[in-house]
């Protein structure tokens, strides 16, 4: 029934004029011809289509048949399949590029990666063809399939490990080597293009101002192309070097981006030191914020940097701070999303800027910039929040590593803004042990300095000899910033004597001990007495459970802790008081020094603590 409507309305359809049939006669072509293509007559209507006199027919409307044939060429196991392809071949010869585009840009939409997979290697070789059959107005054309391919390509799964990528078991590679293979031509035009403006300064194509306003717009498209696969797939999947990988279709696709950048005529310092360079004003529709995401230049710097891809192309002049000035724009981009890969490129890419910089370099002024201050507290998120204990690890040492790059007054400032704003007392402890080591080491013998002795360091002590809460402090919460904050004064009083009283310590104790030591003496012994009533309650609790009734809901300042055996909570409240026991000792201890120092002064100086 299908076969005979679909050779009448061919028939009927011969005497009229070209492009005069109606939406019926469309309609019943479409209908009767793929019902054919489904049914099993692929041959018929292989006989049909290369019939001579219905070449106008199909050259209008045989771009409809396009969905069951493709999906014939998909499955590869249907007996037709040779005359499938035939027909679908001479479609594409002989249909209109315009109808054809469409139709098969329409057959790229899947959601299951397997046939999203299928589909891009199968067409894009026939959209190639098509594009190029457009001559000089294919440039939206070639955007808009290249969006639609980078969308589908979106949908896959990158490969986590070696294996993965090398086995292509999301077959992500495949389809990243087949588009770069779709793009060349249009690549190789516009470097032609380029290289004829250049040399020529276009003076035989700016006649009429339409060609090189197309040669224009097809840099635009390719570089927008290349924008969004920087931010995806490449800012997703892991870059592997040689020695890792040595065949590695990922890192060659990123490679041949990277050049298709410089096809178009942007050149790779100026775009990843973007945040630094004014650019000039490009013409065209694209605002500056569009045609240069932040994201893709942070992923541009992580290949350039860390995996030194396109690195014969860059220039060997730029100085490491300059360098690192330039990518601390990018590793904020990178280190605030929350993505594993994205923090891992931000921690790489912040690492290979730190180690190429002179120890102890950066001055105070960088402290100006936003990023130098936005990086670190997202270094802070990294070391307390992610859940990956690699990159936690990481990003602690990449805190340490920042700070030694710093000179003595950039330290201080830096841990000051850091006590300031960091909210986590880890951290603070972290950073007044780094304040110690500054201070000691003023302290050697021609290695003073006016930032960690004397008046510019008592306003630093006064930060960091206080508690967030006065006498109610959780010094649970709080204990390595306390632990930390008494280590400190221990060394302070041990290290400077008081005749010297190069740090100042000795005329800043009396408000040490009011702001510091006198409520932590006091937040000790309520913390003491609180925990001590916790466990005598539950210990009573246990003895008058059964066992079916063993398990506990215990609150403490308020907060309800995890459901557990009273056994563990019993456990959980010795702890707690084996540590107000360790800070009242170190805390005991400072007040025998001070006692010590502020008598008569002994015949043996104490020892310098170490710690």
């Amino acid at each position: 029934m299908a076969l005979e409507q679909f050779s009448d309305v061919v028939q009927r359809c011969e005497a009229l004029p070209n492009d005069s049939y109606t939406s019926d006669d469309h309609n019943v072509f479409t209908i009767a011809g793929r019902t054919c293509i489904e049914e099993g007559n692929s041959p018929q209507v292989l006989s049909i289509v290369l019939d001579e006199k219905n070449q106008n027919i199909v050259r209008s409307m045989g771009w409809n048949l396009l969905p069951p044939l493709i999906q014939v060429l998909l499955k590869k196991e249907d007996k037709h399949l040779p005359q499938c392809l035939s027909i679908f071949n001479h479609l594409l010869e002989t249909c209109r590029p315009k109808e054809l585009l469409i139709g098969l840009l329409e057959q790229l939409e899947h959601d299951d990666p397997d046939r999203i997979a299928e589909s891009l290697h199968l067409l894009l070789n026939p959209l190639q063809k098509v594009l190029l059959c457009l001559g000089s107005r294919k440039a939206s054309s070639l955007g808009m399939t290249l969006s639609s391919v980078l969308d589908q390509l979106a949908k896959l799964p990158v490969p986590v490990t070696k294996e993965q990528e090398e086995d292509d078991v999301f077959s992500l590679c495949r389809c990243c080597t087949d588009l770069i293979q779709f793009v060349r031509p249009f690549v190789q035009e516009a470097r032609l293009n380029q290289s004829s403006g250049n040399q020529l300064e276009k003076s035989h194509k700016t006649a009429s101002g339409q060609d090189e306003g197309a040669e224009d717009e097809l840099q635009t498209e390719l570089l927008k192309f290349c924008m969004k696969t920087l931010s995806q797939p490449l800012l997703d999947v892991q870059i592997r070097d040689p020695d890792t990988l040595p065949l590695s279709p990922l890192r060659t696709f990123a490679s041949e981006i990277l050049d298709i950048l410089g096809a178009v005529g942007e050149s790779l310092p100026s775009l990843l030191f973007h945040p630094l360079l004014k650019r000039k004003e490009v013409p065209g529709f694209l605002e500056e914020e569009v045609r240069y995401p932040k994201n893709s230049l942070a992923s541009l710097a992580h290949l350039v940097f860390v995996h030194h891809l396109a690195a014969d192309t860059f220039p060997s002049v730029f100085s490491p701070v300059f360098c690192l000035r330039s990518n601390m724009e990018h590793i904020s981009i990178l280190l605030s999303r929350p993505e594993d890969s994205r923090l891992q490129k931000g921690l790489e890419l912040y690492e290979k800027s730190l180690v190429r910089v002179e120890d102890g370099s950066l001055p105070a002024d960088l402290l100006e910039i936003k990023t130098f201050l936005t990086v670190p507290q997202d270094l802070v998120k990294v070391m307390t929040v992610c859940p990956k204990h690699d990159l936690r690890t990481k990003g602690l040492k990449l805190f340490q590593l920042s700070i030694d790059k710093f000179r003595t007054e950039a330290k201080y400032r830096f841990f000051q803004y850091m006590l300031r704003t960091s909210n986590h007392s880890g951290v603070e402890g972290y950073v007044i042990k780094n304040i110690k080591n500054q201070i000691d080491a003023a302290l050697q013998p021609g290695n003073s300095n006016i930032w960690f002795e004397g008046a510019h360091l008592l306003p630093l002590l006064r930060k960091v000899f206080s508690l967030p809460d006065g006498p109610e402090t959780d010094l649970l919460q709080n204990l390595d910033r306390v632990m930390e904050s008494l280590n400190l004064l221990r060394y302070l009083v041990i290290r400077d004597k008081v005749t010297e009283n190069q740090t100042g310590i000795w005329t800043e104790l009396y408000k040490i001990e009011d702001a510091f030591m006198k409520p932590l003496r006091v937040g000790l012994n309520m913390s003491r007495a609180h925990y001590e009533r916790e466990l005598q309650d539950t210990m009573e609790n246990k003895k008058k459970k059964t066992k079916d009734e063993s398990v506990l809901s215990v609150s403490v300042d308020g907060d309800e802790l995890p459901k557990m055996t009273s056994e563990s909570q019993i456990q959980a409240l010795h702890s707690a008081l084996h540590t107000f026991d360790m800070i009242e000792s170190v805390l005991v201890r400072i007040e025998e020094l001070i006692e010590v120092k502020d008598g008569p002064e002994p015949a043996g100086e104490p020892h310098p603590l170490k710690t």
